[in-house]
């Protein structure tokens, strides 16, 4: 072991030294770069574009550019980088984590980089954690790349279509994660390219990466619509789980923070709803809403995990900066149950139209790089994930800072007292304290203490982030006392007076310790920043959460056993949290891990859908792909055609002729002779090319660029449905896949297996929905208005994917989870002005329907009644009308049916 230590050890002193020696060439430009004016050290900027254009690399200008960078910002902020930050910025140049400390400049640090790859033209992209950062470092950092003549813009949530696009076209974009990720998002959603802001993916800088690409990494990034669940249902399940008993009907496992069902809590439940098997599959969406509700009401803590505002809204807390989440809920129905919990309004629970992870959204990048205080432990995942190493950076000056042993107590209340005790000590010194807790709950507990002993104290949480910036900016003042949940470990540093350097700095004390040891290491690195002294230490018991999981039972009874209110500082006990921490990291490592191996499945196809939305947005035509929807369309009508008798992949032609007419081609147009025992191969090709002629002759009567709006139009519109549809059904196929272990099979290949074969079905009801639009739109030029415009709409297909005709249900508004969707209007944003795509068509006006007379066969009443449904449109004859024809269909085709019985 000790040789692999030292091993490992020597291989980082070797890449340290060698991002030394190039920090050296860097310095060598220091003198001429000095001598330069102005006009000439902002002209490097043209020279070195130029050469890049005449196929020079980013590595031979790079020792070059960082100069003039380090320079620039001497010239403009009065500030030249340290060796130790070139150091880093190398670092983030390779595309991996440069570990800083606190108060090391860190912002300052990142425009060297930042200034070589935005010479490339290809915009770069600076991620910090909140809105306030990005917009501070913008108009900060971008003085120096403003100097240089570079461009630098700012994306906020707030912004229009065409700001975002704007910011994005600079050199240098400062934005959020979240922000960033929802733009990826609404990009791949927009029906046209003028929706779109983003450029491509090429550089990224993420400040503070192991809160963003580590601690948020399992919080997937969601755009929804359309409500699921009514809001009572939730009130109802609510109500029953509060009646439960502990231990009795349900139970709680404190490790792994999970609530379920005794037998006698089954029971209790198929009583409540009236059902004889509470886990029979109809009803698994009540278990799910049960289980909601359990761990709303026996896991989620008010205060700690989430908070009530004063608008009676839940607000999530982010459990690693102890900040609110503002627009952030908690999905799969926990939001419900909790805002069902805590009697506010419950929103409905909303359909996801796209997601993705942080994990993949980063991946993205050509060159991904970050900046934190605290990475080292997270090393393993980094380069398992992200393939990033992490590079730790030598202070600037040696670090002074004392890290005293924790303080040890049996009880919860031992521990306060003792720590107001040490603060008061301290205080009464004159040295300033900032105190970390956990949650907002422990926060305002500990101020009631410190009111109590007379000690006045600043207090921030998420209930008051917004003083942050002014709190923190007096807490190194002498006889500061800040009470701060963890968000007091990020963002603006503390700085000292020279009083109180004098005073022995800042000191840190620590009321819990938390899951995560990166949690605690920042927030140690509070105090002693840039060489200054500081103090910290820990003030933990038995009582807290963290030692209640996992501290064993014999070790509780030993320490109680001598423990007589006094603090105690033990190695043993330092080690079991430690080890603790080690076992939650490796734990939730894990869970990561697995997500990513989950998401990629969705990953892949979602990079292929979004590859296809691109060529059907850019490409010069479409025409081979649209060829390529009848082809798919032909052999998918065959298959549904087999004639199930002869056992054989042969089709039935009468079977096909019912699926093919009226619904895709004119009655009388195929002979179902013809196709009567043809392989299903040969079949569909004839067909696929039966109905592109078809198309075709219908095409010929349209102006070129209508038809090729509309052919792109319709493509869109049924891809984005059916790859909405799919989402949800893949997230229901892996909520339910981890069942299949208990079978002895791998849960993991049978999703990647059977959501490879959903995928392939999507796209084929893709290709299928799209050409039974093109093949049944209607066109019609409008009567000039004060310009002619013409619309399209889409009509629902009525028997895709069945041989028989199925019923068809009539919803206000149409289902999202039609077969062949109607296209809706564009949304656009407030301050954007509407784009014209889909809203230049519109189908002709319906001629009166015929309606069926006495003597009619049921055959021929269902051919009309089908004719009817494809010719009917529904904005033109109205709900009333359109719900008549869907019914006189559905009878119709209930008669046949029950005719052939």
């Amino acid at each position: 072991m000790a040789n692999i230590i030292e091993k490992i050890f020597h291989l980082e002193k070797r890449e340290l030294n060698k991002y030394y020696r190039e920090s050296e060439q860097v310095l060598a430009y220091d003198e001429a770069m000095s001598k330069l004016t102005d006009d000439e050290l902002r002209h490097k900027t043209v020279e070195f574009k130029e050469k890049l254009k005449n196929g020079a690399s980013l590595e031979s200008i790079k020792y070059e550019a960082y100069a003039v960078a380090r320079e620039a910002a001497w010239r403009v902020l009065h500030q030249k980088p340290f060796q130790v930050q070139i150091i880093g910025s190398l670092v983030l140049n390779n595309g991996d984590i440069a570990e800083m400390k606190t108060g090391e400049g860190k912002t300052l640090t990142e425009t060297m980089a930042v200034y070589l790859n935005a010479l490339t033209g290809k915009g770069v992209h600076v991620i910090t954690v909140n809105e306030y950062l990005a917009s501070r470092d913008a108009e900060w950092m971008g003085q120096i790349y403003r100097f240089l003549g570079l461009t630098v813009g700012v994306n906020l949530a707030s912004k229009s279509t065409n700001e975002k696009r704007e910011a994005y076209a600079c050199d240098v974009t400062y934005t959020t994660n979240s922000e960033l990720g929802f733009d990826y998002l609404r990009d791949n959603m927009s029906p046209d390219l003028s929706g779109r802001v983003l450029r491509g993916l090429y550089f990224c800088v993420v400040d503070e990466a192991d809160s963003v690409l580590i601690d948020e990494s399992r919080t997937p990034l969601i755009i929804s619509g359309g409500s699921r669940t009514a809001a009572s249902q939730y009130q109802v399940a609510d109500r029953f789980v509060k009646a439960l008993k502990k231990d009795v009907d349900f139970t709680i496992d404190i490790k792994d923070k999970t609530c379920s069902l005794t037998d006698e809590g089954n029971n209790k439940a198929e009583k409540m709803f009236g059902i004889r098997n509470l886990y029979d599959p109809e009803y698994q969406d009540l278990v799910h809403r049960i289980h909601q509700a359990l761990k709303a009401n026996y896991i989620m803590a008010r205060d700690v995990e989430y908070m009530v505002d004063d608008k009676h809204t839940i607000q999530l807390i982010d459990q690693f900066t102890g900040r609110i989440m503002p627009g952030r809920e908690y999905n799969d129905g926990l939001q419900q149950a909790i805002q069902a919990k805590e009697g506010v309004e419950i929103k409905q629970e909303t359909v996801v139209m796209a997601t993705i992870t942080y994990q993949n959204f980063f991946r993205l990048y050509e060159k991904l790089s970050g900046m934190t205080g605290t990475a080292k432990t997270e090393e393993e995942e980094f380069e398992t994930i992200y393939n990033m190493k992490v590079i730790v950076i030598p202070t600037n000056k040696p670090i002074q800072r004392i890290d005293a042993p924790d303080y040890i107590f049996g009880t919860h209340k031992e521990k306060l007292d003792a720590l107001v005790k040490a603060v008061k000590e301290r205080h009464e010194k004159g040295q300033p304290i900032l105190i970390g807790t956990v949650s907002v709950e422990s926060n305002e507990e500990i101020s009631a203490l410190l009111t109590a002993a007379g000690i006045p104290h600043e207090v921030l949480n998420a209930k008051n982030q917004a003083r942050e910036a002014e709190i923190i900016s007096h807490a190194g003042e002498k006889g500061a006392v800040t009470l701060a949940t963890n968000m007091a470990g990020r963002g603006t540093d503390i700085k000292l007076t020279d009083e109180t350097r004098k005073l022995g700095g800042l000191c840190v004390f620590g009321t819990e310790r938390h899951e995560s040891r990166r949690i605690d290491n920042q927030l140690r690195g509070r105090a002693g920043r840039q060489g200054d002294p500081g103090f910290t230490r820990f003030f933990i018991s038995f009582d807290d959460e963290l030692l209640r999981r996992f501290a064993p039972d014999s070790l509780r009874e030993q320490f109680q056993k001598n423990a007589d209110g006094e603090p105690i500082e033990s190695r043993l006990l330092t080690g079991a949290v430690t080890n603790a921490q080690k076992q939650i990291e490796g734990k939730n490592f894990d869970i990561r891990k697995n997500l990513k191996d989950y998401d990629d499945v969705l990953a892949k196809q979602r990079d292929i859908i979004y590859k296809k939305r691109d060529a059907i947005l850019m490409a010069d035509d479409i025409v081979d792909l649209v060829h390529d929807f009848f082809k798919t369309t032909g052999l998918y009508l065959c298959k549904q055609a087999i004639d199930k008798n002869a056992n054989l992949d042969i089709v039935n032609g009468e079977s096909l002729k019912r699926l093919v007419e009226p619904q895709f081609l004119p009655e009388g147009t195929i002979s179902a002779a013809a196709y009567d025992g043809a392989q299903i191969e040969e079949a569909g090709e004839d067909l696929g090319e039966i109905l592109y002629a078809r198309y075709l002759e219908k095409r010929k009567t349209w102006p070129a660029e209508d038809a090729d709006k509309i052919e792109r139009n319709i493509s869109l519109r049924v891809i984005d449905r059916n790859w909405q549809g799919h989402i949800d059904t893949m997230s229901h196929l892996r909520d339910g896949i981890n069942l299949r272990s208990y079978a002895q099979k791998n849960p993991l290949q049978d999703y990647v297996n059977e959501g490879y074969e959903l995928f392939a079905e999507m796209n084929e009801k893709a290709a299928v929905d799209t050409t039974f639009n093109l093949l049944n739109v209607r066109l019609k030029q409008k009567e000039p208005e004060p310009e002619e415009k013409v619309v399209v709409e889409a009509q629902p297909a009525t028997t895709i994917g069945a041989i028989k005709p199925e019923k068809i249900v009539v919803a206000t508004p149409p289902s999202q989870n039609d077969a062949a969707p109607q296209p809706e209007p564009i949304k656009k944003e407030a301050n954007e002005q509407t784009d014209s795509s889909l809203a230049d068509y519109r189908f002709t006006k319906a001629d009166p329907l015929p309606q069926p007379t006495p003597d009619m066969s049921l055959e021929d009443r269902v051919k009309l009644a089908a004719n009817n449904l494809r010719r009917a449109n529904r904005q033109v004859i109205g709900d009333e009308a359109y719900a008549k024809v869907i019914k006189d269909y559905n009878d119709a085709v209930a008669a046949l049916e029950q005719s052939r019985k």
